[in-house]
């Protein structure tokens, strides 16, 4: 396990009309979203790795799909500093998956089916009126990082 990676599996409640479940309660989880999106992935894409400086990201995989998700904890200051966590996630295994600044992140679609993701970051995208600099470090442009998805 990595510090400061908070992982909830989901229940999906099922009966004659089809299926609910709850992604996220406040009086579960210490984390206020700032805002959300919907993400559907299509087979075999990834998407990341990539890191940030100060936002959290709170990442619901509900199903369709099933996704390979991928975390390096590159904080120096860190009990866990230099590990890696590979967790299969949707369809099979229903989660949220709460990544911490300067966790490296990014995941893959395994299915055979597109995958629907959810992400409530604790930062707005682009900052207020999307008029700041985009808290990334974008680790899948660089031709040698040490961080990859296969």
């Amino acid at each position: 396990m990595i510090n400061g990676i908070i992982i909830k599996d989901l229940v999906k409640n099922q009966d004659d009309r089809g299926w609910l479940m709850e992604i996220f309660r406040q009086d579960e989880l210490e984390f206020t979203p700032a805002m959300a999106y919907l993400s559907f992935t299509n087979s075999g894409v990834i998407r990341g790795p990539h890191e940030h400086v100060k936002q959290s990201d709170c990442f619901i995989f509900p199903g369709p799909g099933v996704f390979k998700l991928c975390l390096w904890d590159r904080r120096p200051d860190s009990a866990t500093s230099g590990e890696y966590l590979e967790l299969e996630l949707g369809a099979v295994r229903p989660a949220l998956v709460i990544v911490p600044p300067g966790i490296v992140h990014g995941y893959k679609c395994i299915s055979q089916e597109a995958g629907l993701s959810i992400n409530l970051p604790d930062k707005l995208y682009k900052g207020p009126g999307k008029q700041e600099e985009v808290d990334e470090i974008r680790w899948e442009n660089m031709a040698d990082s040490p961080y990859q998805i296969k």
